[in-house]
């Protein structure tokens, strides 16, 4: 398996940011082809101090190449142009092969 990781910064509307994210962003997100499954949350909190993030976002693919695909596809690069309109604290995108620790 292989993960897609978004962290997203404060926003400086954070209740824009929650409602366009939930709204808009993620229903062009669900017609990503490929996607195994998705979660996000909007309540990130940190053990000790404030959180860096506000938001995070986890995708799963089968592979690499199929979130590859997944990015390169139309779908794919619209929900990767809508960013701008709700992300105005900035984006950290991430992937990885996920380590099975049972073999």
């Amino acid at each position: 398996m292989h993960k897609l990781l978004v962290l997203y910064p404060k926003p400086v509307d954070p209740d824009h940011f929650r409602d366009y994210y939930v709204t808009k962003h993620l229903p062009l997100v669900m017609q990503w082809p490929g996607l195994l499954d998705w979660r996000y949350s909007l309540d990130v909190t940190a053990t000790n101090g404030d959180a860096p993030y506000f938001a995070v976002f986890e995708a799963d693919f089968a592979d690499a190449a199929a979130l590859a695909a997944s990015r390169a596809s139309a779908p794919g690069q619209q929900a990767a142009a809508d960013v701008v309109n709700y992300a105005t604290g900035g984006v950290v995108v991430i992937d990885y092969p996920v380590q099975d620790p049972t073999g």
